[in-house]
């Protein structure tokens, strides 16, 4: 610039074009040239250098960065070094103003899109886990990530509008009105849709959990942005609302760890005490060699109507109802075997009627 002064005093570099002299014109000019291409070269070099240092990590986020570098395209840098030049030259006001309104608005139209970039990267992350642990919510956290840039989106307006001179203050508090007219009118949807985040947080349940809702049972099919899908027993397809499973009582069995089973078996009335006394030990015995399965208690209860009752307590390691039911049956059949084989009668509701003569 200093070289550039010297001609300043050149009678041709004095005359006014535009309201600006030829010399000013003149550095106007070089310094567009100029800003744009260190902006050019800036942007080649700080690339170079990602990429090489992108070939030494395992990390994706460098990837990304060099992604929102990228993103930024050639316009935005012819932009930025023509409002710079521009401070060189006499320009009116109003056009002054224009020219900078334009460059705050591109400028935060590219920080929001380096926004979305971030999000996008941290939406994959999240999602890929879901999807290598087999869980659902994929859409739940799609909704979330559109929420987030809507969010971004919103804010960068009220800052553009802040810096175009707006009083904002009066924007928010209309906005804020509008947003509790249109929620009063969507009350419902948004119940569920706020649901569904509850769900996804809170996590009650997950696919595939076997859950008792009312007198419904079922497992759990899929968990959507507003209902939740559950694959009844007798094999159709329950649609709930997701807030009406926040508001309700649910038995989720899907979680459950072990099984704590409690059944009775009643012998008849004639069988020998010496044998009553065996039976508990039979049946521990039989309890015992199953798989998966913690033997806690087995009592003599009461004296029924019609049998002797025996209460059995045991634990199951599992909550898979089918594996449960599996054992059941045959702890079952080995206590009818056993008794047969001791000739101990499994008492059935009978009535024994006395004649006096």
């Amino acid at each position: 610039m200093e070289n550039l002064s010297l001609f300043s005093n050149y009678p041709f570099m004095q005359i006014i074009f535009l309201g600006s002299s030829v010399f000013a014109w003149l550095a106007a000019i070089i310094v567009f040239f100029v800003v744009m291409g260190l902006l050019k070269i800036i942007k080649v070099v700080l690339i170079v250098k990602l990429k090489a240092l992108t070939s030494k990590t395992k990390t994706d986020i460098d990837d990304m960065v060099i992604g929102a570098v990228e993103a930024i395209h050639w316009p935005f840098y012819v932009y930025v070094a023509f409002y710079i030049a521009l401070n060189f030259i006499n320009v009116h006001y109003k056009i002054e103003q224009i020219v900078y309104y334009i460059f705050i608005i591109a400028l935060v139209y590219y920080v929001i899109k380096a926004g979305q970039r971030f999000i996008d990267f941290g939406l994959k992350k999240i999602i890929a886990k879901r999807r290598e642990a087999e869980a659902d919510n994929i859409e739940i956290i799609k909704m979330l990530g559109v929420a987030i840039k809507i969010g971004l989106w919103a804010i960068a307006i009220v800052l553009i509008l802040s810096n175009l001179g707006y009083n904002v203050t009066s924007l928010i508090a209309g906005l804020g009105i509008g947003g509790i007219a249109v929620a009063l009118a969507l009350q419902n949807i948004l119940s569920d849709l706020f649901s569904s985040l509850s769900i996804y947080f809170d996590k009650p349940f997950k696919i595939g959990d076997f859950v008792v809702l009312g007198d419904q049972m079922g497992t759990v099919k899929k968990v959507g942005v507003k209902t939740t899908r559950i694959q009844l027993l007798q094999g159709e397809e329950l649609v709930v609302a997701n807030s009406e499973l926040t508001n309700s009582q649910l038995r989720n069995f899907g979680v459950m760890e072990k099984r704590r089973i409690v059944f009775n078996v009643g012998v008849t009335y004639d069988t020998p005490a010496e044998k009553l006394k065996r039976v508990p030990g039979m049946i521990k015995k039989i309890i015992a060699s199953q798989e998966m399965v913690k033997v806690d208690r087995i009592h003599f209860k009461a004296f029924g109507d019609s049998s002797l009752i025996y209460e059995i307590v045991y634990y199951v390691g599992t909550g898979d109802y089918a594996k449960y039911m599996d054992i059941q049956q045959a702890i079952n059949l080995a206590i009818v075997e056993k008794f047969e084989e001791e000739k101990i009668e499994i008492a059935f509701p009978t009535q024994t009627v006395y004649v006096k003569k």
